[in-house]
């Protein structure tokens, strides 16, 4: 028979509002009292019921986390970080890959306005409108996308990752740059400073406009949505089939590592005749076939401010509106190149 607060209440010869005083932890209950209650609940072996408690202080304990696929590594490894840091503060996560889900991120979105989850991480690219998103009401940080007025985003510094492929790259002497990467279209979807959502862009914004200054061509493949990883297999055959004067390529560690194999079936040497950059530096950079040079997105640095913006948001913002508004200024986390077999400097 399940023991409840009442029968707490009586073993200790307190009142069950006093054992609820205990159990929750609000309002005032003397030492001397608490320790009875406490002493009481052990001796029947009562089990608080969290539920209950949680909706009392108005509180779930977790978290949404929204991803476009768990398939892709850095979404995989991302959110590994994520539950990770957020177990740390007593949160639990419940993962959404809009790919892999029928209704996308709505039903988390109606979760959430259902305080059912204290707040929500976005981390996939959406189409709905800034309105949609700050009529929540529960906290929401968004990943490497701008949402709206008084959300606050999180993301890697891709301009400086532009800036260090362009560094590597340019005074090797390259030629010609084939980038390969997500649909155009994704790249300016709303009026903006940057014409974008999506801050990912700056990468290819930052290592093109170092091209064009120094003379060398370089040129965007689009390889389909982050979830079709075969398309990027596509793209970088047709980018070959397309020019023969290709010397470098940038991509994820995906289109990285299938930029390898067709360069090796086409009789091209690495890093010799052509030169190969990550941009992610996931644990697929040392599965490659040669271990990639990469820039490398710090997964648990972003997990990190995510969790910190988060947990702010739900001790004194937990309706999701942050006084005064406005747009936020996007909270940078540095990236790091790491040197492989597939660049010659």
């Amino acid at each position: 028979m399940a023991v409840g607060m009442r029968d707490v209440a009586r073993k200790a010869g307190v009142s069950a509002s006093t054992v609820s005083l205990v159990v929750n932890q609000t309002g005032y209950v003397s030492d001397a009292m608490r320790a009875k209650v406490e002493r009481a609940m052990q001796e029947l072996n009562y089990v608080p019921n969290e539920l209950a408690r949680n909706l009392y202080h108005d509180r779930t304990n977790m978290v949404g986390v929204v991803v476009p696929t768990i398939r892709h590594p850095f979404f995989s490894s991302l959110s590994a970080s994520l539950q990770h840091v957020f177990m740390q503060h007593g949160l639990r996560t419940l993962l959404c890959s809009t790919a892999d889900s029928e209704t996308g991120e709505a039903m988390y979105v109606d979760m959430a306005q259902r305080h059912m989850m204290d707040g929500l991480v976005m981390a996939a690219h959406t189409a709905h409108s800034e309105r949609y998103w700050t009529s929540v009401g529960r906290p929401i940080v968004a990943f490497d996308r701008y949402l709206g007025s008084g959300i606050a985003s999180v993301g890697s510094d891709h301009e400086q990752g532009g800036m260090m492929i362009a560094r590597l790259l340019i005074p090797s002497g390259v030629r010609h740059v084939a980038m390969i990467g997500g649909p155009l279209s994704q790249f300016h979807d709303m009026p903006i400073a940057s014409g974008t959502t999506f801050p990912t862009v700056r990468y290819f914004m930052a290592l093109q406009r170092e091209c064009l200054r120094s003379a060398v061509r370089c040129d965007y493949v689009e390889a389909g949505s982050v979830s079709d990883t075969s398309a990027y297999a596509q793209a970088i055959h047709d980018a070959f089939t397309r020019w023969n004067d290709i010397d470098a390529v940038v991509s994820s560690d995906i289109g990285a590592a299938y930029c390898v194999q067709e360069a090796l079936r086409r009789g091209l040497s690495i890093p010799g005749d052509l030169q190969v950059v990550a941009y992610d530096g996931t644990y697929l950079a040392d599965f490659a076939g040669m271990r990639l040079t990469a820039v490398r997105q710090d997964c648990d640095g972003i997990a990190s401010v995510i969790a910190a913006h988060m947990l702010d948001a739900i001790d004194h913002d937990p309706d999701g509106k942050r006084e005064g508004g406005g747009q936020l200024r996007p909270d940078v986390v540095p990236v790091s190149l790491v040197r492989g077999e597939t660049t010659r400097s």
